[in-house]
């Protein structure tokens, strides 16, 4: 899953950026107003961690200019602005949840769970196919309706392919599923997690479409 965050101080951009690759995210971070609405505009992302000091566009002009737009994107505001005020105006322009710095990263990374176990409770909570299943809720995956360990970047695959069953993801997409811009990718880091996929859940749920990409289903 890819999270978009939108802070203009450095170091503690950097901390949460790391923090969310640890636990799985792909992460791209921008520094000003105008960079994160260029990224909404021309990538998907599973939620935002959004600060209201920005430049060149402020975050709260920001969440209005998305929301007119009609994107859903589950948005958090994490921010030192801390009156009531602010925050019920934070809400009213389409947050879904507002954190006031300083800050936990463990309880920032409960709230974006939060948010993202309710965009899924908006539509289905599992996705499946054949003897797999996977639920997004709890972020677990079932063979046969016995549990499967995956890694981050394993299940972060697989959530990508049972989304879109029966339509082959090229590998570029794929990439961009499992790494933020700037990160390096190894040259065959989708081929490896496939490989890892198809060991533990069955070499028929993932095929090779040659010259293509991969697909769960049929072309």
């Amino acid at each position: 899953m890819r999270l978009l965050v939108a802070e203009d101080d450095a170091l503690l951009g950097e901390g949460i950026q790391a923090a969310f690759k640890i636990a799985g995210y792909a992460v791209d971070w921008v520094q000003d107003g105008q960079q994160a609405l260029l990224a909404l505009e021309h990538e998907s992302y599973c939620a935002c961690v959004l600060d209201l000091s920005l430049p060149k566009l402020d975050g709260l002009s920001l969440l209005k200019t998305i929301r007119q737009r009609k994107n859903a994107i589950p948005v958090l505001i994490l921010t030192a602005r801390d009156s009531r005020q602010e925050k019920i105006a934070g809400l009213d322009a389409g947050a879904d949840d507002y954190l006031t710095k300083p800050f936990d990263l463990p309880e920032l990374q409960a709230r974006i769970r939060a948010l993202l176990r309710r965009s899924v409770a908006l539509g289905s909570t599992e996705l499946t196919y054949g003897a797999v299943t996977l639920d997004a809720t709890a972020r677990r995956v079932f063979l046969n309706q016995k549990q499967i360990t995956l890694s981050s970047k394993e299940y972060a695959l697989l959530y990508d392919l049972l989304s879109h069953q029966n339509h082959v993801r090229a590998r570029g997409d794929l990439e961009q599923t499992l790494y933020g811009w700037g990160e390096e990718v190894e040259s065959n880091a989708v081929e490896v997690h496939i490989h890892h996929l198809r060991k533990k859940l069955g070499a028929d749920l993932i095929r090779t479409v040659r010259g293509m990409g991969y697909v769960v289903g049929s072309k």
